[in-house]
């Protein structure tokens, strides 16, 4: 089993439930830039034998109720969070935030902020893209659920859909790259912030992936201490985009801090080749964010 990767044993199942499971907190529904409903996505948490699933859509709650609804009686457990966005030095750091309170005034209003600088960035971004391609808003507007925030994800199945590129990950790293002239940055708060507005709303903060754009350039050591004075209670070690010498680093850093560590797929459909339980969490950090959790709980189905 691959590091990171933790089965539910049996009669020990996460909440009591599913046998042999593994427990994934990092997905995204069609309410941000998965390609499945919260639905669909808690049916293939199912199939591949999660005992947990995190629903985790960026910046937004709204997919919980029917993720909840398609559990009931499935036997799986879902994990409410969603993954908020921040921004240090031009960089987009993102911070998980499970357990919250879904109806946190400032917490809502901050997602709310940050949704609509997202719309408006995508607007910017297909405006520039249009004066090369033969690219409409109205063919972004197709490729988005109705109530999602448009992002970049949408554009580029936009891009693929029109023929211009063959998937995502090609649209990603050509004309949607920070490099292609299209780009534009989007503004969104300062880590810490967004830290604190998880953990004033009952909730668990856990940064996202840190090692996706090196272990060291964003986070050196001053930083990890002001992250962590801020609230910080957990960081996702094992993930796909920290490459081994991040998720060493970031033992480290979990064991001098007192982190909890969580390995997750950041599953997004067919929207990306992560697969669901790829990498998992052990059921102990598991218990653990529970334990801190005030805003809401896990729904068993």
């Amino acid at each position: 089993m691959p590091a990171g990767d933790h089965a539910v044993s049996s009669g020990h199942a996460a909440d009591g439930r599913r046998a042999s499971g593994l427990i994934d907190l990092h997905t995204h529904s069609r309410v941000s830039d998965g390609t499945q409903t919260p639905a669909e996505l808690v049916a293939a948490g199912v199939d591949a034998g999660l005992a947990v699933l995190g629903i985790t859509d960026h910046d937004s709650t709204a997919g919980w109720a029917e993720a909840f609804d398609a559990a009931r009686g499935t036997g799986l457990t879902v994990l409410p969070g969603l993954e908020l966005s921040t921004q240090l030095d031009y960089a987009s750091v993102h911070i998980l935030g499970y357990l919250i309170d879904p109806a946190d005034p400032a917490l809502l209003a901050e997602s709310e902020r940050t949704r609509e600088e997202r719309l408006h960035r995508a607007e910017t971004m297909v405006a520039r893209i249009a004066k090369d391609y033969d690219l409409s808003w109205d063919d972004v507007l197709a490729q988005t659920a109705p109530g999602a925030t448009v992002g970049r994800p949408h554009i580029a199945d936009a891009l693929v859909a029109k023929g211009f590129v063959p998937d995502r990950t090609a649209a990603f790293g050509s004309i949607l790259h920070w490099r292609g002239g299209y780009y534009r940055p989007h503004r969104a708060p300062e880590p810490t912030v967004g830290i604190r507005l998880i953990a004033e709303a009952g909730g668990v903060p856990v940064i996202a992936h840190p090692g996706a754009r090196g272990p060291e350039r964003l986070f050196a050591g001053s930083r990890v201490r002001s992250l962590v004075d801020a609230g910080l209670m957990g960081v996702e070690v094992h993930h796909r985009d920290n490459p081994p010498e991040a998720r060493e680093l970031w033992l480290r850093r979990a064991a001098e801090y007192g982190l909890v560590v969580t390995g997750s797929s950041d599953y997004h459909g067919a929207g990306k080749p992560n697969l669901l339980g790829e990498n998992s969490t052990s059921l102990e950090a598991y218990a653990r964010i529970v334990e801190l959790g005030t805003g809401s709980a896990p729904f068993t189905g």
